[in-house]
């Protein structure tokens, strides 16, 4: 079976999955945006989400992208580079020039460069970074996406938002829905600036007329599209890169015994001492 063929079957299939059709921009980027350079194909589609924190199944991709609503020219922030391959299929939707990724993981910033150089998108800025902080020198971002999951989006990332932009994450603990915010259209004096915010909101699906009292986006947004569900790794801050001990007692306990373990001790180290100053 050659590649299209391949290909064609691995649309039907997550189409089959995600259960609606796979919309024409990100339909295209799909075909467009080679896999090989980013992961080893299988008929699973790629990593499931919990197994590995860098690779996102191929619906999830989907699920994001598609929610992210991009447009050619708009400018993209992905918090979460990965292994590179969602940052690639936005490049080849907005444009390779117009999008920037951050991870906290120097690893995962070396593979992304790497995979993105192979697949032709080399004019993409791939940063190391805390994406709680985003990437202000280039702000503001007609749309971030966060690849990590989280209860709301971090101020830092908020108060890049471009004014009508959007910000897409994997909302909430363990199982997660895909949550789609923008700015709120009615005023808010809580709304990141301080400032009351006018954007009108597309209504998208349900979620856009719900209760504002029981939308779980945070003050001065409010929730326009939900997909889901997901599970994604949760957003991690300096010190929780993979590979370190999470839990910050025992992370430190480890430390002082390292430390104490190097240190000199006792009387014959004395006399050592003592001999070399001899």
């Amino acid at each position: 079976m050659d590649d299209a063929s391949l290909r064609a079957d691995m649309i039907e299939g997550l189409e089959h999955q995600i259960g609606e059709p796979i919309e024409p921009p990100v339909l295209t980027a799909l075909q467009r945006v080679p896999r090989d350079p980013f992961v080893d194909d299988s008929p699973r589609g790629g990593a499931v989400d919990e197994d590995d924190p860098h690779s996102l199944s191929l619906a999830t991709v989907v699920r994001l992208v598609t929610a992210l609503d991009v447009d050619e020219g708009d400018t993209v922030l992905v918090v979460g580079a990965g292994i590179g391959y969602s940052v690639a299929m936005l490049a080849e939707i907005a444009g390779a020039r117009r999008v920037h990724a951050v991870d906290i993981d120097r690893a995962a910033v070396a593979a992304a460069r790497s995979n993105l150089d192979a697949a032709g998108y080399e004019a993409v800025l791939v940063d190391r970074a805390d994406g709680a902080d985003g990437l202000p020198a280039y702000a503001p971002y007609d749309r971030i996406l966060l690849e990590a999951a989280v209860v709301e989006p971090p101020r830092p990332l908020r108060e890049q938002l471009a004014p009508g932009g959007r910000i897409v994450y994997p909302r909430g603990a363990g199982v997660q829905t895909v949550a789609a915010i923008e700015p709120s259209s009615t005023p808010d004096s809580d709304a990141v600036g301080g400032s009351a915010t006018t954007t009108p909101v597309r209504e998208v699906t349900a979620a856009s007329d719900a209760d504002a009292d029981d939308d779980p986006a945070p003050a001065g947004f409010e929730t326009v599209e939900t997909h889901g569900p997901a599970r994604l790794q949760p957003m991690l801050v300096d010190g929780e890169q993979p590979g370190m001990e999470r839990n910050r007692t025992r992370r430190e306990d480890a430390e002082r015994a390292e430390r104490g373990r190097r240190r000199r001790h006792g009387w014959e180290q004395d006399w050592i001492d003592w001999d070399d100053h001899l």
